[in-house]
């Protein structure tokens, strides 16, 4: 083991990640609920949020490209390359990894999108400190996974992107859970039942999402972008991998589907996006046959925005970190440095638990036999 990555797994560079993190990401949550005002006053100057989101989310895409060095290789052909960050774009990407979410966002972040990424996400996640506080003030859509009350709520969230600043890529991960054996197993006897094809590495993807996803960013976005990730060597990394400072290497093809070839209507709309899937799932088992995605390489470079972020919010905060440990040492109170080392752990306990809520094995129930699957 090398000084670098001897550095990276030690317990002391772990706290002062998750110290930064945390304090850093509180400092912006609190700026972000003083722009509430703004949303009366004037949209377009609210949305100031798209610059102060980036600042939270860019330190997970530094963390995962400058700290464990992860690479990132991008299959696509040159004419879309081209558009990529200079378009808006519904996203389309297999959900198997417990950092997937962390690799869209990489690839955001190299096209200049990060800050103005969007996603659908469980109601449930708005309640976390940091990302879903974050996420609330980026008009990040929100759904209950109750169709009847989602179509409307959903419709209105997506409708109110139509006037937006910036390019934004909207991430849907169709098959509304992390794949899991015990899903895909109960997902292909939904299939059988349905008389549908079934899919070796995905889930039965869910139609009315997409379709309303679809119909309401017609004219808004101009396409959707068909995208399959994976990792060399049947890897399958963590959050807490990448806090160790482990290096993997992942792999994402990218097809560019323009919007106007999606039918508007509802049926034929679901029928088209099941055999989107049958064409992921080939795109899947020629990368378990040949260990690379067909077409061209054009990765783009790693910004440094990202990085420069970071250790903004690292000289920021470790300087009055460090004159309180100086003070703390010079008290020489038993008690006070306790206390300390306590705040410490349960900061290190907190970040370990934001991470655990990605970790598939404590993933939704969505999909599992005691909730019935609905993939209409």
């Amino acid at each position: 083991m090398g000084f670098w990555q001897g550095l990276r797994s030690q317990f002391l560079c772990h706290l002062i990640i998750c110290y930064v993190f945390l304090v850093s990401g509180l400092i912006i949550n609190l700026v972000q609920i003083c722009t509430l005002p703004l949303w009366l006053l004037n949209k377009q100057v609210a949305r100031v949020n798209i610059r102060l989101g980036y600042c939270i989310s860019s330190q997970m895409v530094a963390a995962l490209e400058w700290w464990s060095g992860t690479e990132c290789t991008l299959y696509t052909d040159p004419e879309s390359y081209r558009l990529y960050g200079k378009e808006n774009a519904v996203v389309v990407l297999n959900h198997r990894f417990e950092m997937d979410f962390l690799c869209g966002w990489t690839f955001c972040e190299r096209f200049g999108v990060l800050g103005s990424s969007k996603v659908m996400a469980k109601k449930e996640l708005r309640f976390l400190p940091i990302i879903g506080w974050m996420w609330y003030f980026l008009e990040i859509v929100f759904c209950k996974r109750k169709w009847e009350e989602d179509r409307r709520t959903v419709a209105e969230s997506l409708q109110n992107l139509h006037d937006y600043p910036e390019n934004f890529w909207f991430l849907l991960f169709c098959e509304g859970t992390r794949f899991t054996p015990k899903k895909h197993q109960i997902s292909m006897q939904v299939a059988e039942s349905k008389g549908l094809p079934k899919l070796k590495y995905h889930l039965l993807p869910r139609t009315k999402g997409f379709w309303v996803t679809v119909q309401n960013l017609r004219g808004t976005a101009a396409a959707v972008y068909d995208s399959n990730l994976n990792f060399r060597n049947n890897q399958a990394p963590t959050l807490v991998d990448i806090l160790n400072g482990k290096k993997y290497h992942a792999d994402l093809y990218v097809r560019r589907i323009p919007l106007e070839e999606i039918p508007e209507d509802e049926a034929e709309c679901a029928t088209w996006l099941h055999k989107l899937y049958q064409e992921k799932d080939s795109f899947q088992e020629h990368y378990t046959q040949t260990g690379r995605f067909p077409g061209p390489i054009l990765t783009p470079p790693r910004r440094p925005w990202a990085l420069m972020n970071w250790l903004f919010w690292t000289c920021l905060l470790l300087y009055p970190l460090g004159l309180f440990l100086a003070l703390l040492i010079s008290s020489g109170s038993t008690l006070t440095i306790l206390a300390s080392v306590a705040l410490c752990v349960a900061a290190s306990l907190a970040v370990h638990w934001m991470i655990g809520q990605t970790e598939i094995n404590k993933g939704s129930s969505y999909g599992n036999k005691e909730v019935p699957l609905n993939n209409n």
